[in-house]
């Protein structure tokens, strides 16, 4: 009962984020491409989101690009076919817990990449369980969530994968609809 319960949370979740957002295909590049001052940016940005945490920033024992294995992504080698194929991984190991456009068991994943370094966002889904014990940001979630997030033994091609998935997704959403969120928020009475 349990295992078809999962199953067709899985199928009927998984079908939500399968937006219909991107038109890329296979080849294409992320549009519009991040450039070396967007990811200094992720990299340095500090104002804090109305419905999550603050980015990382760098302190004692952490350098903004989490813990783990991954201290540098090569971002302009993430094009529209390895976004399609982080859709796809997202639907089936993340969907569960991640919704893109709305909190879940997990945080909303919308703007993850303006918010994150790309580093820390490959680090976190290779690493979860190292992350939640010694990078803040990390720490931050998993009081403000509860559940620690699982580890789904991706690869490093997956996680890069989801990545240009959140990129392309980040840069399909226009500048006035996070506006309209951020505004529904506060409405809401949301305080994070």
């Amino acid at each position: 009962m349990v295992l078809l319960l999962t199953l067709s949370l899985f199928g009927c979740e998984g079908a939500r984020n399968n937006s219909s957002w991107s038109t890329a295909k296979p080849g294409d590049a992320i549009q519009p491409p991040l450039t070396t001052s967007d990811q200094d940016k992720v990299a340095t940005s500090t104002a804090p989101s109305t419905t999550t945490p603050p980015p990382a920033t760098a302190t004692e024992g952490t350098s903004g690009r989490g813990v783990g294995p991954v201290d540098h992504v090569d971002v302009a080698s993430l094009d529209a076919a390895r976004a399609m194929k982080g859709a796809e991984i997202f639907t089936t190991k993340c969907s569960a817990c991640h919704k893109l456009d709305e909190r879940y068991i997990g945080p909303a994943l919308k703007d993850v990449t303006k918010r994150r370094t790309p580093e820390w966002i490959c680090n976190q889904i290779l690493n979860p369980e190292n992350m939640i014990q010694q990078d803040p940001t990390a720490k931050a979630l998993l009081a403000e969530y509860i559940a620690p997030m699982a580890n789904q033994h991706l690869t490093r091609d997956e996680a890069e994968s989801i990545l240009a998935y959140f990129l392309q997704h980040d840069a399909d959403t226009p500048a006035h609809a996070e506006d309209e969120h951020d505004d529904a928020a506060h409405g809401a009475g949301e305080s994070k």
